[in-house]
């Protein structure tokens, strides 16, 4: 059975960076990064809600007749959201697939703080308009409220699977998940 893996978690914990390292070793696997996916409409640099709001159907598609065709999808999103994250999760049973989901934390001080230290335009082209997007919509505030809001998810969740996401144990964090998934693919 075909899984849809999931990888939530707060902004700049490392969900992107998981998930691209679990595609690049499981041959077959489809790395379904909204974000990059959002780069890929023009003016998405002018307006990355919007261009997330048009991207996440064609995303869902895209999910939907992979896990059909019988591969895993890996999806590194933020989803604290319940309605949103119920979309993912019915894709992937319409598929005939697994939802699997995984979330990477950390304490929300250094969960914060790693958001300010994450990559820029050069490893991400949307890590800079993030920063700018977050400082206008609270800061840290803002970031603290994702961070409570994902708490919040996981303590609804009496089989919640979290991984310790530490800065720098990016190996530790990797293996870890790997590990959480319990079979090969």
């Amino acid at each position: 059975m075909s899984r849809l893996i999931h990888l939530n978690g707060p902004p700049g914990i490392g969900k992107s960076t998981i998930a691209r390292r679990y595609a690049a070793e499981h041959p077959g696997v489809l790395n379904c990064d909204i974000d990059v996916l959002r780069t890929l409409i023009g003016g998405w640099d002018a307006d990355f809600e919007l261009a997330g709001t048009r991207i996440r159907p064609a995303a869902l598609a895209m999910i939907e007749a992979y896990l059909a065709s019988g591969q895993d999808v890996v999806l590194p999103q933020m989803l604290i959201n319940p309605v949103e994250r119920a979309r993912f999760e019915d894709c992937a049973a319409r598929a005939g697939a697994e939802y699997v989901e995984r979330f990477l934390m950390d304490s929300q001080a250094s969960s914060v703080a790693r958001f300010h230290r994450r990559g820029g335009p050069e490893e991400d082209p949307w890590h800079d308009l993030v920063r700018t997007i977050v400082a206008a919509d609270g800061g840290d505030d803002s970031l603290r409220t994702y961070y409570a809001g994902l708490d919040r998810l996981i303590g609804d969740r009496p089989d919640a699977v979290v991984i310790a996401s530490s800065e720098g144990a990016v190996d530790e964090t990797y293996e870890a998940f790997v590990a959480s998934l319990g079979r090969p693919t």
